[in-house]
């Protein structure tokens, strides 16, 4: 066990001045930065039994991936305020634990963001000129020019799916080796993209049809598992190649595989994998075997830079936090006063609820109808005792992190950069109070609007005029019953249903035998039913001409359920439309 490592304040040993733990390496600029004004220990090489005799003096701790920062640990920091992960994942930390006990846990998800995009471009090269089979053939005493001859990317068009600050980088990386961009992402700015020489697309298909080179830079969540599969793959160029360098699992490992094999794919550049490290028998081992494969063990963010960066960055904002000021990458960071935030918490959750099943289940449903109808302007209407509340700042971070967690991984929304975060992202919030007095139960009601667009309110030019209809809005209502949160309308439907866990939404024609149906293929997939909301259509929906024999089944299953389990679904006979949620 190592020896505290403590600054001198000239006390013979009794300083007053916060203490912060360090059991993990941190840079020594990190350190300089701390010592200024912070007592610092550094003790490696800790046991968890010794850690936990050790945190109830501490104010901080700052940890990488080693330490695990469970629930026991967390309640023995009796004076913890923060805990401070070097790196982006926070998957050694109970966060949930944290915020119970009040301290802010923040990570540095832009420290590494540049080596990320780096890497992808060393793979997106190293692929193109076979450069590992060249080099390990010359170790061999082979001269096999004529058998490597690759590719050159200029000129060659570079399909980005997700513009956020890694995809972003990759992009202003590639322009200059003269590759032309085009990218997928809904909520990318199109000023941002047109100023980063960027062609935005609206759909998956659009973006696989163009790609010499396509690379992934999105979270791995529901809807973005398994994306580019046996299908998807098939639609690309002959020759096309594929790098992955963001996380394990959204590209079908096995189709990837049978595409190389075929000879339809030309190459692939992968530095995460479903499972890390890959069994010797799985589908990923298989396919890092393969010769026209470059795998590296998720080294994406390995660089002595990257790991300097983030230390600083987490130093910096430790330094934040014991000052009483609010840090820029916050997890879980109580955003306003406590008072005011404890009125306003479950509303908090309720609205990042509600922009996550905006963005998973309508992106699904505009793929399925095979429409370009996603949106990004939004009307948050708060009824009832919110729409007194003047400080709703929180409601508003939340709900953009909502809309933006499920397609981009480099950023914790909170009130500090919501606005700054919106305005990237081209999305346009604009926050409403009802005065009308609240006719319901319960005291207050939020209302996610979407409006249509100027470009998705305008019918085709071919269309008849009987089919010119302008699209409606698109609703989400939610409330809270004794801090326990509740979503009472989707879209044209009234429900009541617990937005948490993994859900499948179906909407179908209303008829007898759909949820036997539904039930029956959910089990043949080995998914078993929590719950089962069946939702008419609202009352309170406008017009004549809104169909009465449609409804919204809402499932609440125990585990994800895949592609081809919704494939299945939309197969069966008055199934219009399935998504698959994770919130």
């Amino acid at each position: 066990m190592g020896l505290p490592t403590e600054t001198s304040n000239g006390t013979n040993g009794q300083d007053s001045r916060p203490k912060v733990l360090i059991p993990e390496k941190v840079s020594p600029d990190g350190l300089a930065l701390l010592s200024r004004t912070l007592e610092v220990h550094e003790r490696k090489g800790l046991s968890p039994d010794e850690l936990l005799a050790a945190i109830p003096e501490y104010d901080a701790l700052i940890v990488r991936s080693e330490t695990k920062v469970n629930a026991g640990l967390l309640a023995a920091g009796k004076t913890l305020k923060v805990v401070a992960r070097a790196g982006v994942g926070v998957d050694n930390v109970d966060v949930e634990t944290a915020t119970k006990h009040g301290i802010i846990v923040v990570n540095s998800p832009s420290g590494n963001i540049g080596a990320a995009a780096e890497h992808t471009i060393a793979l997106l090269l190293a692929v193109a000129r076979n450069i590992p089979d060249g080099c390990a053939s010359l170790k061999a005493g082979k001269w096999e020019r004529s058998r490597l001859v690759g590719v050159e990317v200029k000129g060659k068009t570079l399909g980005i799916i997700g513009l956020g600050k890694v995809g972003l980088i990759v992009a202003r990386l590639a322009t200059g080796l003269g590759m032309h961009i085009t990218a997928l992402d809904p909520y990318a700015s199109p000023a941002v993209a047109a100023a980063a020489n960027v062609t935005l697309v609206q759909s998956l298909p659009s973006l696989l049809s163009v790609a010499d080179f396509l690379t992934i830079h999105t979270p791995l969540i529901a809807s973005t598992k398994g994306m580019i599969a046996s299908e998807q793959l098939a639609t690309m160029k002959k020759g096309a190649r594929v790098l992955n360098v963001a996380r394990g699992g959204m590209i079908d490992e096995t189709a990837l595989l049978e595409a190389l094999e075929s000879g339809h794919i030309g190459g692939a550049g992968i530095d995460v994998f479903t499972s890390e490290p890959p069994s010797a028998d799985g589908s990923a081992a298989k396919l890092i075997a393969h010769p026209k494969v470059i795998a590296t063990p998720h080294l994406g963010a390995s660089t002595v830079e990257a790991q300097e960066n983030v230390s600083i960055d987490v130093c910096e904002q430790v330094l934040s936090i014991l000052r009483g000021e609010l840090p820029r990458s916050a997890v879980n960071a109580p955003i306003i006063l406590p008072e005011e935030y404890k009125k306003l918490q479950p509303f908090v959750k309720l609205v990042e609820k509600m922009g996550s099943l905006y963005t998973q289940h309508y992106s699904t449903a505009s793929k399925q109808r095979q429409s370009q109808d996603f949106r990004t302007s939004f009307d948050l209407v708060y009824e009832g005792e919110l729409a007194s509340i003047a400080n709703t700042k929180p409601l508003f971070a939340a709900l953009v992190k909502g809309l933006t967690t499920p397609i981009s991984q480099d950023t914790n929304v909170n009130i500090v950069n919501a606005e700054l975060v919106a305005k990237e992202r081209g999305i346009i919030i604009n926050e409403q109070r009802s005065r009308d007095p609240i006719t319901h139960t319960y005291s207050s009601l939020v209302t996610l609007r979407a409006r249509p667009s100027r470009a998705s309110s305008q019918p085709p030019a071919n269309a008849p005029s009987s089919s010119q209809k302008p699209p409606q809005d698109q609703i989400i209502s939610g409330f809270s019953s004794d801090n326990q949160i509740f979503i009472s309308r989707l879209d044209r439907f009234a429900t009541s249903f617990v937005p948490d866990g993994n859900l499948v939404i179906c909407h179908n024609f209303d008829s007898p035998g759909k949820i036997g149906a539904v039930g029956s293929i959910l089990g043949k997939a080995g998914v078993n039913i929590n719950f089962m909301s069946v939702a008419p259509v609202s009352g309170d929906v406008e017009g004549e001409t809104s169909p009465k024999n449609e409804a919204l089944m809402i499932l609440g299953v125990d585990r994800e359920v895949g592609p081809n389990v919704v494939e299945e679904l939309l197969g069966e006979k008055g199934i219009l439309e399935a998504s698959v949620v994770t919130l």
